[in-house]
Parts: structure tokens; C-alpha cells; sequence
């Protein structure tokens, strides 16, 4: 019997589950912070939700597709959060506009796993439905870096930005380009294949010249309002002045400025884009993108049959966790939530133990007590490797005198107090002064 499980699936066990919840939950608080409500969509779509949404490669080769055997009908798990946010708003036309939601939820993708990148992973959303301003793309960009940084403030990083509409007036107005989205997912691949093996790619698409014209284009980066000027004086035309004054707008309206960069190789593959696209990249380790997302205009008009605005992004949770790990922002030294352990000196004070672990627990305080009936060295042993922060003994004396021993392994503290003293007690040994 396999006892692994699928390849690019994985366990998680208490230390990483606890880190994980931990960045969730700093994420989720920024994003009620800035006046997101959360709703939750299924697991599994219809196929017929999903085709035709995301472009040739993910729908050919990344979403997981399946035959339901007992009705026939074809399903797909879920490949991101936006398309499923599509249909759900096509379904409840009746919200005040602009809505603005977050889900935090795994998706998946029959990728190839690697570094930084699984089958099965989460993603936390935040998206404005109903509005096509400026401010709408500007609160996304403002809403992920405060997320970040409620993380860690140490986290060095850098947003990109660029404007499909300034891509579309270069490559297919410009360069007549014939099939512009099959360059972009090209493009797509640089943090993947490299300038090389994009450029080996479009010379196979487009031909040599082209390619290279191309590649000259892409190269372009720097700050983003100068940037985004430099784009509107070399390229004449309607489409690159209307991405070029949109992204000056949200340019003045950004919290960190600083890091925002204007890059002219973002393009993200995915074909519902149509303004805005955002990515964020850190800068130790390379990871490749840790957040991303941008405006999608045309979407959810798939599903209404009548254009609805809409603007939004995407932190890659165990990305960020991976990257956080291996560059020793986040630590897996939280094995257990435990505060207090309990520890039963002699089986025949068991059921007072019992009553001091449910009284802890009534003031709040996240307490285990001895279930296999050990003896008090090894539950004193399991609870030091699990890193518990205090133990509670409890014997024949404290169940003759009403107290508890409560001992902090940190400060080397070892105090026997009544019952009715042990929460304060309790408090002041937990709060770390």
C-alpha cells in the first residue's frame, strides 16, 4: 500500500498547518480591514463553467477534468478562485455594486510539481466587482501589500505592473501580431525557461525577426509613473494611451509606490485579462511570483450577457510559506497550540486533573490533559516535545488543598497557588513578560 500521498499532493502536519493558519488568518484581516466579505464556492464546477475561460494550455493540460460515471456529466476542480467568483455573481445580480469579496481555499492544477509549486495549494482572493476606475485597481494593489506585510515586515518584494491594453496596441497594432494570447503565455514562461527559452519559443511561432522585435519590446522596466510616460512617448496609438492614463491614475493613488514597477514582460497568461495586471515578486529566494491577478472586464459578462467590471487578485499561500520558510522568515517551531499541559501525578487523582483541565479551559485557555494513563514522566516528556509552554501538575496534595503546581519551562518558574489564584498566575506566565 502507497502511504504517500499523489505526487504533488502532500500532508501537512501540525507545524505547518499552524504556520499556515497563522498567514491566512493575517491576510484575512487585512482584507475585512479594507471591506471585503468573504463567500465560499464549491470544490468542483461544471465543465461547461470553466471551458473557454482560462486559454488553451491550462484548459488542455492543467485542469483536473473528469466524467461523473453515474450521470455522465463532465466536471473540473476548481483551477482558481475568479472563475468560479464569475459565476457566482451571475447567480446573485441583486448585490449592491461594487461587491467586493475575498475567498481563501485550495485549488488545483495538474502542473508539473517543483520547487514552490504543487497539484494542490491555497490561494487568498480579494476582488471589486462593478467598478472599471482607476481606484478600483489601485485599493487590489494597496490591499495585497498591506496583506504582505501583515505577514512579515521584512519581507522584501516588488510589484509589477503592466496593462493588457498597452500590450494589445504594441503587439497587435503595432507588431500585427495575428495570435496575440499565444505570445503572452510564451512571455508567460520567463520565470520558467528563461529569456532563451522564450525567445527559442517565439522564433518557433513567429519567426526569427519577430521574435526579436518581440524580446526588444519586453525589455523595457523601470519605475512606474516615468515608465508608464516612456510607453505613452514612444508608442502612438489609442490603445496604449488609454492603458497609459489608467495606470497613471492608480500610480497616484498607491500606498508603496516605491515598489511598484512598471515591467513590459508581464503579461500573465491567462486570457481573461483585459486592463491592469499586477504580479509580486520577492526578491530572496527566487521563487517566482508570490501574488498576482489583475482587471478582467469581460469575464463575468460570459455569464450575464452584459458587461460587469471587475478587478481583482491572488496571494499564492504556500508559496509565500515555502519562501518565508527557506529564508528564515517563518519558523516551524509552533508544533501544537497547547498553552497548558496537565499532568497527573498519581492515577488515583485522575478525575481531579480532569476538573483543573476543563476549569483552564472555561477561562480560555487551550489545555490537554494525560488520556493514556502514563506515568508523570512521560507525559512531563511529551509535553516538552511538543514544546508546551506550561505544565499544571496535580497529585494527591493539590487534590487535597484545592491548588495546582504550574510550571514555566521558559522562565524556569515553578509555583503552587489555589485554584481561583491559578488564572492570573496562568496569564502572567503566558504573556511573555
Amino acid at each position: 500500500m502507497e502511504l504517500r500521498p499523489p505526487r504533488g499532493f502532500r500532508d501537512v502536519p501540525p507545524e505547518l498547518a499552524i504556520l499556515r493558519k497563522d498567514v491566512i488568518a493575517r491576510i484575512e484581516s487585512v482584507y475585512r480591514r479594507y471591506g471585503f466579505d468573504p463567500i465560499e464556492t464549491p470544490t468542483v464546477e461544471s465543465w461547461e463553467v470553466m471551458a473557454g475561460k482560462y486559454g488553451e494550455e491550462a484548459e488542455g493540460k492543467l485542469i483536473w477534468r473528469f466524467k461523473d460515471p453515474w450521470s455522465g456529466r463532465e466536471y473540473a476542480l476548481r483551477y482558481d478562485l475568479t472563475v468560479p467568483l464569475a459565476r457566482f455573481y451571475a447567480g446573485h445580480q441583486d448585490l449592491p455594486l461594487p461587491f467586493k469579496r475575498y475567498q481563501i481555499a485550495p485549488v488545483w492544477r495538474h502542473d508539473e510539481p517543483q520547487r514552490g509549486r504543487y497539484r494542490e495549494f491555497y490561494q487568498a482572493d480579494a476582488d471589486i466587482v462593478g467598478s472599471p476606475y482607476p481606484e478600483a485597481d489601485a485599493e487590489i494593489i494597496n490591499v495585497l501589500t498591506d496583506a504582505l506585510d501583515s505577514v512579515s515586515q521584512d519581507l522584501k518584494y516588488t510589484v509589477l505592473v503592466n496593462d493588457r491594453r498597452i500590450l494589445a496596441g504594441i503587439f497587435e497594432q503595432e507588431l500585427s501580431l495575428s495570435d496575440p494570447l499565444r505570445v503572452y503565455r510564451s512571455i508567460d514562461k520567463l520565470d520558467k525557461v528563461g529569456r532563451e527559452g522564450v525567445r527559442a519559443e517565439l522564433e518557433r511561432e513567429l519567426g526569427a525577426e519577430a521574435a526579436s522585435r518581440v524580446m526588444e519590446v519586453i525589455d523595457l522596466r523601470g519605475p512606474l509613473e516615468d515608465t508608464v510616460k516612456e510607453v505613452e512617448r514612444r508608442h502612438d496609438n489609442q490603445k496604449v494611451k488609454e492603458g497609459a492614463e489608467h495606470l497613471l491614475q492608480v500610480a497616484g493613488l498607491l500606498k508603496k509606490a516605491g515598489s511598484v514597477v512598471f515591467d513590459m514582460s508581464l503579461v500573465r497568461g491567462l486570457d481573461y485579462y483585459t486592463g491592469p495586471i499586477v504580479e509580486v515578486v520577492l526578491e530572496s529566494p527566487k521563487i517566482g511570483s508570490v501574488a498576482g491577478g489583475g482587471r478582467y472586464d469581460n469575464l463575468i459578462g460570459l455569464f450575464t450577457r452584459r458587461p460587469v467590471p471587475a478587478t481583482g487578485a491572488s496571494i499564492g499561500v504556500d508559496r509565500l510559506i515555502d519562501a518565508g520558510v527557506e529564508s528564515g522568515l517563518f519558523k516551524l517551531n509552533v508544533k501544537t497550540y497547547t498553552q497548558v499541559a496537565v499532568v497527573n501525578v498519581r492515577p488515583e487523582t485522575f478525575r481531579y486533573a480532569w476538573r483543573v483541565a476543563e476549569l483552564m479551559r472555561s477561562w480560555g485557555f487551550s489545555v490537554r490533559v494525560d488520556l493514556s494513563r502514563l506515568g508523570q514522566d512521560e507525559q512531563r516528556r511529551r509535553a516538552l516535545r511538543l514544546g508546551v509552554p506550561v505544565m499544571a501538575f496535580v497529585g494527591p496534595q493539590e487534590e487535597s488543598t484545592g491548588s495546582v503546581t504550574l510550571y514555566s519551562q521558559a522562565r524556569g518558574q515553578r509555583v503552587t497557588v489555589k485554584l481561583e489564584e491559578a488564572r492570573r498566575v496562568l496569564e502572567d506566565m503566558l504573556s511573555g513578560r
